[in-house]
């Protein structure tokens, strides 16, 4: 049943009223609530078949600032009569995009600078069939080819694909088969990448724990298990590995951040935040970047879990989240979001003259493309 645009509005009102204090103690952004960014108009470009629009929108990596690849859970049926307030994006119909049951159509594509289509990837839509689509996507800054990496959750599946799409490389997990043991997962959620080739996976919510592979995805280790103490975990979602080695993981559920070794020993917890999705680390590693999802804001932190700076604002108007996903930055600086509930991914430039301290940082840059 669709939320009442009014109910949703009064939502939004409380998550506002209600920031943790721990936010409330740090420098935010600026009056407009886009931080030291402001907002790319009109993008990216529709591509939806006519009476549709598209799903939500809970993936986004950018490979280059012209080539953005974007991980959408297919297609939705727009209803006859559209409310005044609708925008161009599901969520203003005041609904999440992730309950109306969408067509798996155009589940994977890549968009240039200007949000136009310029690739779509709709060979694999299969794969997306009878589930939610996919969740996240990334490539390894350690891989010369590029590979493509997409997480299939409900399906307890993640593939890695060639650069353009062509063939489907490797599948680990069992389609529609959870588990706990060296083959498969339960829902896992996002996946990073060691230095030395080696993965490491977010598994995730039917799972509590940290799965590693070594580079051809045969199983290493894993480690955690369910509860809210020391290496323990209640819905590990994102997942991110510094170049040092050291793995940061979103323990969603325990409104927290871990941080581990390379080899699953414990070495920190970052506590107070609401609903942490996605982490970034930055090449230098004196920044970790998180979207503190359906709390609307992207938290900076210093290498030691200090908090040093926040922006966002809950909605659906342009700039504005309701529930920020997975983030990416390109060489350029520029800031690309996707937002799962509202139904969209949002381009963000640096504003002329922005303090680039309160920008979010490059991550380890991709290696340079193989030409073999």
């Amino acid at each position: 049943m669709r939320t009442p645009v009014i109910a949703a509005a009064a939502v939004i009102a409380i998550g506002l009223l209600s920031a943790p204090a721990h936010l409330q103690q740090v420098q935010k952004g600026g009056e407009d609530e886009t931080g030291p960014y402001e907002v790319a108009a009109n993008w990216p470009q529709p591509w939806s078949r006519q009476g549709y629009i598209w799903g939500s929108q809970p993936g986004v990596f950018a490979e280059t600032p012209d080539r953005i690849f974007l991980a959408v859970r297919g297609e939705l049926k727009l209803p006859e009569t559209l409310g005044r307030g609708f925008n161009g994006i599901w969520g203003s119909l005041g609904e999440r995009a992730t309950v109306p049951r969408a067509e798996m159509r155009n589940c994977l594509l890549v968009v240039d600078r200007s949000g136009k289509v310029v690739e779509t990837w709709n060979q694999w839509d299969s794969l997306f069939e009878g589930s939610m689509g996919p969740h996240k996507v990334k490539i390894s800054p350690y891989d010369p080819e590029r590979h493509v990496w997409v997480v299939n959750d409900s399906m307890h599946q993640i593939y890695k694909f060639t650069n353009d799409g062509k063939q489907l490389v490797l599948t680990l997990g069992e389609r529609g088969v959870s588990g706990d043991d060296e083959r498969h997962f339960g829902q896992p959620q996002d996946i990073a990448f060691l230095p030395d080739g080696s993965l490491v996976i977010a598994d995730g919510l039917r799972n509590a724990r940290v799965v590693k592979l070594d580079k051809t995805g045969t199983f290493i280790k894993a480690w955690g298990a369910r509860g809210n103490g020391p290496g323990q975990f209640a819905g590990p979602h994102g997942i991110e590995a510094a170049k040092s080695g050291r793995v940061y993981v979103a323990d969603r559920g325990n409104r927290r951040l871990q941080i581990f070794d390379a080899e699953g020993r414990h070495l920190d917890t970052w506590p107070n935040l609401r609903f942490p999705n996605h982490i970034m680390v930055t090449a230098d590693e004196q920044s970790v970047w998180v979207s503190d999802g359906t709390n609307a804001r992207i938290l900076q932190y210093d290498a030691n879990g200090r908090l040093l700076y926040w922006w966002g604002v809950y909605g659906t108007t342009p700039g504005a989240f309701w529930e920020m996903h997975q983030f990416s930055v390109d060489a350029e600086g520029n800031l690309y979001a996707a937002d799962s509930f509202a139904g969209r991914t949002q381009k963000f430039a640096a504003r002329a003259g922005a303090d680039r301290a309160k920008l979010v940082g490059s991550p380890v840059a991709l290696a340079p493309r193989s030409t073999r």
